[in-house]
């Protein structure tokens, strides 16, 4: 098992937008296609900062929910174009992470 940890820089100060957004939208289409969250974040100090975090069972689960979700018609044409408004892609960061043995979250 292992987690994404994804970081995100929001465009303009829509995040308050981006979290009714990615809650209402993106992370129920993505558990609809078996993606877990674990966790869904906003840093008081940082208004344009988002951070969640996904867990994955494998490489190969991952490999095969990524193709479920970003490869859909639904994701390209409805859900992609709202995250192209109000997020700064060049600045998105992802960390894989592994649990360490006496870590709560595994």
């Amino acid at each position: 098992m292992f987690f994404e940890l994804r970081q995100y820089h929001i465009k303009d100060n829509q995040r308050d937008e981006w979290v009714r957004f990615i809650e209402d939208v993106i992370i129920p289409f993505q558990q609809s296609k078996g993606m877990v969250v674990v966790g869904s974040f906003i840093a008081p100090q940082e208004p344009d900062l988002y951070v969640w975090i996904r867990r994955f069972a494998s490489e190969e689960e991952r490999k095969a929910q990524y193709a479920a979700v970003y490869e859909s018609e639904h994701w390209q044409t409805r859900i992609k174009p709202e995250i192209d408004r109000m997020l700064d892609r060049p600045s998105m960061t992802v960390t894989v992470l592994e649990a360490t043995p006496k870590s709560i979250i595994a």
